[in-house]
Order: structure tokens, then C-alpha cells, then sequence
């Protein structure tokens, strides 16, 4: 276990951004950013992430192999938010219960890079397109927690009718403004022309750390404003926090097993499986379900799951992979942006 590399992704500059809202609220300090600004940030990344996987899509294009593994991706991004909903629905309210399933069922993009230097480290061969396979999988985790608060949330029409379909859910879906958004950035990302692209990339990779640096400060100052909210004590959240990762990645080697998933590509999908989105889901969840609890999801994701896999899930699932799968032959394909920010005496980026 590299314990630098876990140092590196554990003081990252955005998740001590993410501290310091803690602390400035602790000290019952005023600061707060201009209350417009949370909004414009929460779009900005939403964009980001989009277009980051259209490229990488385009870039890396995709084979048999490719695809079947971004379906087993797609597959479990849309498993795990409606298992985790029913288990959440008895001790929460349909808003929270959506919003967990959700950041649950979408990824960690910090978790995916820490994975890919483990792979390195060990000499173990992955594709490139599992990149995409993580941008892909944020919205069906998304949209499906909003579908899941739009059927069982109570209907407040002054008719006092529920005459609510399937169709009706879906595409009010898909024509929220979080969901449009992301869907639509990673379709533009995936059409862009190299030249149209060199140019767009500077404004989204050189001021996404910053961004997201200004992004989790808000957050950490609404998580901990409401901190009250969320006990961290209580036994049910812990255990879900982890029980739910760990099952996910039990879920995820069993397909790898089946489908026969190479040891690198079947990591890379436990990991995204097991991880729960701290940014994505959050800018997300506060446009398309403001009533569900900020402080509730994202201190679950960002305080106990994420060190949780940093620390103890990775080198397991690794380890667990190299004795159930079999090892392929092929050549790395690397995954350009996120491998190269990998790599030794590069700073890790916390997306999400």
C-alpha cells in the first residue's frame, strides 16, 4: 500500500477546501460565498465532467470488449441507486433517500485515479476506455434519483391527483436542467473536432481544480451548517457508508467473473462501482432536488466512504481481482488526462 499516494489524495487542495468550510463554521465565522455563485459552479463542473468523457469517448473509441464493460458499468450505475432507495426509504425521507441512492450509485473520480497508480505500481495492463466508462456512468445514477423522487414523493397538485407515468418520469428526467446539462456536454465532447477541442480544454482542465477548490469550500460550509442533521455516529449510516461499497464490489466481481473482464479493466469497475460521488452527484442534487440534505450525502460520501476506499478498498479489490480473474495480454491503452495526472510527482486532481 502506497501510503504517499494515499497522503497525496487525502490532502488534496479541494478536500482541505472542504476542511476549512468545517472549520470557518466551527469558528463561527461569517464567510460565505455570494449566494448566485454556488449555482454557477455546481453548471461549471456538471459541464466539466461532461465534456472530459465525450473526448475521452472520442479519443479512445471503443471495441467489443470496450462496450461490454461500459454496459456492465451502465448496469450497475443503474442497480445501485434503486436497491440502495429501498434499503434507505425506512430511515430517511424519499429527498434523502434519493439523493444517497444516487451518490452512491454515481463514482469517485479521485478513487478511479488512486486505482489507476495502483495499477501502474503493479504492472497490471488496463484499457483506456474505462475512463469513459466512469463519465458514463454519472448520469443514469443521477437521473434515476430524480425519477425516484418524482414517483414516490408526494404530490402536491392542488387537484390532489397522482396521475404521474413512467414516460412522464423519464422525461422530466431527462430534460432537467443537471441531467440536460451533463447528457448534452458529454455528446458535444464526444462531436467536437480535435481543433474545436484544443481550444475549449484550456478554460475546462485549467480552472476545474480551482473551481472545484471554491465549490467544496460551499460545500463544507452547508455540510457543516447542517451538520445536525447527520449524526456520524449512527450506526446505520456508518455501516451503510461501507457496507454498501463493499457489497457493490462484490457485486461488480461476480460480472467481471462471468463476463470475463480482464484483472486491470475489472479493477478499474469495482473501484468505480464501490466509490460514491462527492462533486457530480452533489452539484447535481442541490439543482434538481434542493429539498434533500447536502450535509447528509456528501458527508457520508466524502467523510467515511472515500477514505474507506483509499485506505482499505482498493488494495483489497486488487488483490481480490488478481486471484479470480484472468490477466490479459494485450498493450496498455493509457487514459490520457487522468493517467498522466497519475503518475509520480504529478498533483492528483480531485474531481469528484
Amino acid at each position: 500500500m502506497d501510503l504517499d499516494l494515499i497522503a497525496n489524495n487525502l490532502l488534496a487542495g479541494p478536500i482541505l477546501f472542504f476542511l476549512f468550510g468545517f472549520v470557518a463554521v466551527a469558528l463561527k465565522s461569517d464567510l460565505e460565498l455570494p449566494q448566485p455563485l454556488p449555482k454557477l459552479l455546481s453548471m461549471f463542473l456538471v459541464m466539466a465532467i461532461g465534456l472530459k468523457g465525450g473526448m475521452e469517448l472520442a479519443h479512445s473509441g471503443l471495441t467489443v470488449d470496450g462496450m461490454k464493460v461500459i454496459g456492465l458499468a451502465l448496469f450497475f450505475s443503474a442497480l445501485v441507486p434503486i436497491y440502495c432507495f429501498q434499503i434507505l426509504r425506512a430511515r430517511t425521507n424519499t429527498y434523502n433517500a434519493a439523493a444517497i441512492s444516487a451518490t452512491y450509485g454515481s463514482v469517485s473520480a479521485v478513487t478511479f485515479i488512486t486505482a489507476i497508480a495502483a495499477l501502474d505500481g503493479m504492472g497490471v495492463k488496463y484499457h483506456g476506455f474505462m475512463v469513459a466508462a466512469m463519465a458514463l456512468m454519472e448520469a443514469p445514477a443521477i437521473i434515476i434519483g430524480v425519477m425516484l423522487v418524482k414517483y414516490f414523493a408526494p404530490d402536491e397538485e392542488a387537484d390532489g391527483k397522482n396521475k404521474i407515468t413512467l414516460g412522464k418520469i423519464a422525461h422530466d428526467a431527462l430534460l432537467h436542467g443537471p441531467i440536460l446539462l451533463l447528457l448534452g456536454s458529454l455528446v458535444i465532447g464526444r462531436l467536437m473536432s480535435p481543433a474545436s477541442a484544443v481550444k475549449v480544454k484550456p478554460l475546462f482542465d485549467g480552472l476545474f481544480p480551482g473551481v472545484l477548490c471554491f465549490y467544496l469550500f460551499e460545500m463544507g460550509l452547508s455540510a457543516a451548517r447542517r451538520l445536525t442533521f447527520l449524526n456520524l455516529f449512527d450506526r446505520f449510516l456508518l455501516t451503510f457508508a461501507i457496507a454498501v461499497p463493499l457489497s457493490n464490489a462484490a457485486l461488480a466481481l461476480g460480472a467481471c467473473y462471468l463476463f470475463g473482464v480482464p484483472q486491470g479493466d475489472a479493477v478499474l469497475l469495482i473501484v468505480l462501482c464501490a466509490s460514491a460521488s462527492y462533486i457530480a452527484v452533489p452539484a447535481a442534487m442541490q439543482l434538481a432536488v434542493p429539498k434533500a440534505e447536502a450535509s447528509l450525502y456528501l458527508t457520508m460520501a466524502l467523510a467515511i466512504t472515500f477514505p474507506f476506499n483509499i485506505a482499505v478498498g482498493i488494495p483489497v479489490y486488487a488483490s481480490l481481482a488478481q486471484v479470480c480473474l484472468p490477466v490479459e495480454a494485450t498493450t496498455k491503452v493509457p487514459a490520457v488526462k487522468l493517467v498522466e495526472a497519475a503518475k509520480p510527482g504529478n498533483e492528483l486532481p480531485a474531481t469528484h
